[in-house]
């Protein structure tokens, strides 16, 4: 395993957040997060066509790019740092549990429009499923089978972070029609979950650190800039520390869920250890960012409040850090 990215995915990483830089700005972030749809649809397209971001983990057969989960953890790690709300974490978990348990048939007939860019998720329990209300394709996991849901009433449920879409899917109505095992595609879509929340973490993580180096290096008091207090060196150092580790532990997960070679139980080990590490650190991040920033941070003009309110969500969405500890030690 090496801790590095390859060329091409460091050039991939680059070009994502070359796009990002351009289009997803704090302006654009909060117009798509309170938008109907709740996210940049062209800008999805734009990702999604150019990029390819849908197609990264799809196998070449099913019309993907065909390359694994790790180059679109790194595409979600640079979605991270810029707290754009996209569809790309919700169609990822779907994409594969699919592929770990949907039948050949599913995989040929739902895959290629994935790829392409239309919007999947999957509900494993009962409680609020990531963009449900938006997604064109809708997997469910229903005792042992996985299904495909046609019909569905999907609500959208309000949330304090507004990039995060969440809604309630109603099934009562609904037309379910199996398509996989569940046990492989939940036991897939709860690892995948969260090492690609992890990523999102470290890239959130970053941002927040960014912001908060920067706005020491700027901010003066007692005739010095504050960053020169060694007491905050310390706390970005730290900070700094602590991302970089998490870092690591994303791309172990990552890594590991890719490599077919990898023994299931040091997949699902390292995958719980860099959830639990960077959801913490997203935390630690947001927290020195907000109190760092002074008043300024409390108020709705300040970005400061949209990193505390991601840090915090992505905390929900695939397990809390404690329980992914706890996961560990069993």
């Amino acid at each position: 395993m090496q801790f590095e990215l390859s060329e091409e995915q460091a050039e991939l990483a680059a070009t994502v957040r070359g796009l990002l830089d351009k289009r997803a700005d704090s302006a654009a972030v909060r117009a798509a997060s309170t938008s109907e749809t709740g996210y940049d649809e062209g800008l999805w397209t734009t990702l999604c066509e150019q990029i390819g971001v849908a197609a990264l983990a799809v196998p070449e057969e099913y019309d993907g790019v065909g390359v694994s989960f790790f180059e679109t953890a790194v595409v979600l790690e640079e979605i991270g740092r810029t707290i754009a709300p996209s569809p790309l974490l919700a169609t990822t978990v779907a994409t594969e549990a699919l592929l770990a348990g949907g039948t050949e048939d599913a995989k040929k007939r739902l895959l290629p429009g994935i790829a392409a860019g239309e919007i999947a998720t999957i509900a494993l329990d009962d409680g609020p499923v990531l963009d449900a209300d938006r997604a064109q394709v809708i997997l469910a996991v229903r005792g042992d089978d996985l299904v495909e849901v046609s019909g569905a009433t999907a609500t959208w449920a309000e949330s304090m972070d507004q990039s995060v879409r969440l809604a309630h899917l109603d099934l009562s109505g609904a037309e379910l029609t199996v398509v996989g095992d569940g046990n492989a595609a939940r036991t897939r879509a709860e690892l995948v979950g969260a090492a690609a929340v992890a990523a999102l973490a470290v890239g959130l993580s970053d941002r927040a650190l960014q912001m908060t180096v920067g706005y020491l290096k700027e901010r003066v008091q007692f005739g010095r800039p504050i960053g020169s207090f060694q007491a905050l060196k310390h706390r970005m150092a730290d900070v700094l520390a602590r991302v970089e580790m998490s870092r690591s532990a994303s791309w172990a997960a990552s890594y590991a869920l890719t490599d077919a070679e990898t023994d299931p139980a040091e997949a699902a080990f390292l995958t719980h250890s860099a959830a639990s590490y960077a959801l913490e650190t997203a935390g630690l991040a947001a927290s020195e960012c907000v109190q760092l920033h002074g008043g300024i941070a409390i108020t709705w003009e300040h970005d400061a409040h949209l990193v505390f309110k991601r840090a915090h969500a992505l905390g929900q969405l695939y397990g809390a850090p404690h329980r992914h500890r706890a996961a560990v030690e069993l």
